[in-house]
């Protein structure tokens, strides 16, 4: 495997560090990406050549900062500019208080849904990513959350209560 070193110890084993054989360094809820599809699979060997090929055709986008339009800067920025928009007494509502919406919806656009949604909805967002060829849909289902919780959300007065919406 790839091995790399701190400096000035090159070749001692005490200050190696090992890298998985495919780059990739697993994040915090990197297996939340994982967990939706062992329901439909159960070969780990199948597990991991999907895995493989959804996070290096889509969500590696959601983890590195890029000028791409499908990059997670773009998708925030959609996102705001969809809420503002199609929301704008929500959107300057919880400013007002402090609570930014994005500071929300982040999570769940980085990490695709996963761990937010229900399996079975979680697995048709997923294919409508597929379907569609676009990691765009993740700042509408966002926006639409915000918009399915718009009244509970303009009663709260302080961001935690907001949070907790």
């Amino acid at each position: 495997p790839p091995r790399a070193y701190t400096r000035n110890a090159m070749g001692e084993t005490d200050n190696t560090v090992v890298y998985p054989p495919n780059g990739i360094i697993p994040f915090h809820g990197f297996s939340l990406y994982l967990a939706p599809m062992c329901f439909i699979w159960s070969d780990p060997v199948i597990l991991y050549n999907v895995l493989k090929a959804l996070y290096t055709r889509y969500f590696f986008r959601l983890h590195s900062l890029s000028s791409h339009p499908q990059g997670i800067l773009s998708l925030c920025e959609q996102f705001e500019t969809l809420l503002q928009t199609h929301q704008p007494q929500l959107f300057y509502h919880l400013r007002e208080m402090g609570s930014h919406p994005l500071k929300h919806a982040f999570n769940w656009i980085m990490h695709a849904f996963a761990g937010y949604l229900d399996t079975s909805q979680l697995l048709l967002l997923w294919d409508r990513i597929i379907g569609y060829n676009t990691l765009e849909i993740l700042p509408v289902v966002a926006v639409a959350i915000f918009a399915f919780r718009r009244n509970n959300l303009m009663e709260v007065s302080t961001p935690s209560e907001a949070e907790a919406v």
